[in-house]
């Protein structure tokens, strides 16, 4: 099984940390968050990893290379400069994530988080099929995004964690260019075909200077 991080987004509420840096490659306790996501990956198993490059790419490419100093090997995806958005950086990537198995695992790039990737990888999808995990509503996301899909009544939404397991079906219609995930995901888990997880272990969003600051002080205090 492969994985793909996303990594290509331009970080402007991050600015000015940004300017000269992709989001992914802020640091957390002295490493780049990026270097968080491939160890865990590599400790569930998988070394086969897509990381998809727009603003400032060349700066991750620089630093992981083809990913043999990580015990990885990772294959990059490049985009236009401005990107493609989730499920457009996806689709653009989709060959290769799915040239040894029908099913891979995507993981914002953004996000920090203790989350065992090991447990997707026990997974089975079908045709059109995807698992995403939920966390609870952040200080930023009170009103969350969806709904637990096995508690049809539970009428409480959570927040998307930005870590999912995508059967390649579910993005072989879709057309080449900018497309977003959410409203994707939406219209699918209202179809019944998206399953769901609720994790309640460690996850942040590093989506601002402020949020980043929390995860390091938070770190320092260990």
């Amino acid at each position: 099984m492969k994985a793909m991080i996303l990594a290509a987004g331009r970080g402007k509420r991050m600015m000015p940390l940004t300017a000269d840096l992709p989001k992914p490659m802020l640091p957390v306790a002295g490493r780049p968050l990026l270097e968080y996501h491939i160890e865990r990956l590599r400790n569930a198993g998988i070394t086969q990893i897509v990381i998809n490059l727009a603003w400032q790419g060349e700066k991750i490419v620089q630093h992981f290379g083809d990913g043999s100093a990580f015990g990885v090997h990772i294959h990059y995806s490049y985009e236009p400069q401005e990107g493609l958005e989730t499920a457009g950086g996806i689709r653009n990537a989709l060959d290769v994530l799915s040239e040894c198995d029908d099913t891979f695992i995507v993981i914002n790039g953004d996000i920090f988080t203790d989350y065992d990737v090991s447990a997707l990888t026990q997974l089975a999808l079908g045709e059109q099929e995807a698992h995403i995990v939920l966390v609870e509503n952040p200080a930023h996301n009170p009103q969350g995004d969806f709904r637990l899909a096995h508690q049809p009544l539970n009428e409480q939404r959570y927040t998307f964690a930005g870590i999912g397991l995508y059967h390649s079906s579910f993005f072989r219609q879709l057309a080449p260019g900018f497309t977003p995930l959410g409203p994707m995901l939406r219209e699918a888990l209202e179809q019944g075909h998206v399953s769901t997880e609720l994790y309640l272990g460690l996850w942040s969003d590093i989506g601002t200077p402020e949020r980043l600051s929390e995860i390091n002080s938070m770190w320092e205090q260990q």
